[in-house]
């Protein structure tokens, strides 16, 4: 039986990672779904913040993805503005079905940028993607908004799974990778190497 050393055990990773975007659009299901592969619904919405701890593997290292999920009505956008701060990755998530909730992402994606800091690793996330039949939103138009603000995007379904665990993962991957990186730049100047 092996155990870790101490170096081994200090050495970990905790994101913060917020999902934001209009009520009702299923943020709290998405959550539920890739935390405990649970479905509600009947889900009410989410009053104020919740957060839950999910632990990823990536590359064979344990990372842990503190996820705080948001209150999307706007008479808590005063409380939720604070739970930005920290965040290092964001679900920006619309509903396919109700192109309200894909117009307000500029608004969501301004609030985030405002409220945190400015390297976040950001995913627009077209949700409830198993309602083909009453889509307002193509993924042609979810794929164009992410690529003209840098964003990744997916479609998901919180209802039937479907790239659920993807998106949290492309997020929490992506910022393993900076992590890395930003290590690997700060580590190698130190020995003195210098980057051109």
């Amino acid at each position: 039986m092996a155990f870790a050393s101490e170096e081994e055990k200090t050495n970990e990773y905790l994101f913060k990672i917020v999902l934001v975007g209009d009520s009702a659009v299923g943020k709290s299901n998405l959550l539920a779904r890739f935390a405990r592969d649970e479905y509600y619904p009947n889900s009410k919405s989410t009053i104020g913040v919740e957060f839950q701890t999910q632990k990823v593997d990536v590359n064979g290292k344990e990372v842990k993805a503190q996820i705080w999920d948001t209150a999307g009505q706007e008479r808590f956008r005063a409380v939720t503005s604070a739970y930005y701060r920290g965040a290092v990755g964001a679900l920006l998530v619309y509903d396919i079905s109700r192109r309200q909730t894909f117009e307000s992402i500029g608004r969501w994606l301004n609030e985030l940028q405002t409220h945190s800091d400015m390297n976040v690793v950001t995913i627009l996330v077209g949700n409830k993607s198993d309602l083909r039949d009453a889509r307002e939103v193509s993924t042609a138009e979810g794929k164009a908004l992410a690529e003209a603000q840098g964003l990744f995007f997916m479609e998901t379904s919180a209802l039937d799974s479907s790239n659920v665990v993807s998106a949290f993962q492309t997020v929490v991957k992506e910022i393993y990778n900076i992590e890395q990186e930003s290590y690997d730049v700060s580590g190698a100047e130190e020995a003195g190497v210098i980057f051109i």
